[in-house]
């Protein structure tokens, strides 16, 4: 089984990456993003509260998200691994799912990073932000605060997989299509 955490800050092109690894490996996408709009768009209480978070640039709990994890794993019994996309966000986010996935009797093969500065980020995220409607891609202040979130609380779950062996550094900025190549190299190698 496949399990793959792609990391990168806001706007490194992960959902554009996971698409083309979804299609190529026949992988589950976990985004806790969408799994979170989604809850968002059915206005259920958790989607409400995960909305004002949210729309704030601040993380949504982590027993809130790790249960919406397990249970997406549970409803995919045969599938041939899974991405994580924006997940985990913290090492204490990548412990839990590596004792949830232990319980599954699996676990992560490898982390891909999608590196990109943070100037590069902030016009991505604008751009993004004309077309997708989402308010959090549309402001520059809670652009900045997602970034800073992510280099602070989120940057150091890199350490994590390095200990394990698990870590691998992308350039996210080219072709998508020379990223993907190069992201199907490392895969190649776990």
């Amino acid at each position: 089984m496949l399990n793959l955490v792609l990391f990168g800050p806001p706007g490194a092109g992960k959902g554009t990456q996971s698409q083309k690894l979804i299609e190529k490996y026949q992988l589950v996408h976990l985004s806790t993003g969408d799994i979170l709009r989604n809850e968002i768009a059915n206005g259920t209480e958790l989607g409400l509260e995960a909305k004002k978070l949210m729309d704030q640039g601040i993380l949504v709990p982590d027993h809130v998200v790790i249960g919406m994890i397990s249970n997406k794993l549970d409803s995919n019994k045969d599938a041939k691994g899974f991405i994580f996309d924006g997940f985990p966000r913290t090492v204490a986010q990548a412990e839990a799912l590596d004792a949830l996935l232990a319980s599954k009797n699996t676990a992560i093969s490898g982390m891909v990073a999608l590196e990109v500065d943070d100037d590069e980020l902030q016009k991505r995220l604008l751009l993004r932000g004309k077309d997708s409607g989402r308010p959090d891609d549309a402001n520059p202040e809670i652009i900045r605060r997602r970034i800073d979130e992510y280099n602070s609380k989120t940057a150091p779950v890199a350490s994590f997989y390095k200990e394990q062996g698990k870590y691998h550094s992308i350039n996210g900025i080219g072709s998508i299509d020379a990223i993907f190549a190069e992201i199907t190299k490392v895969i190649g190698n776990f």
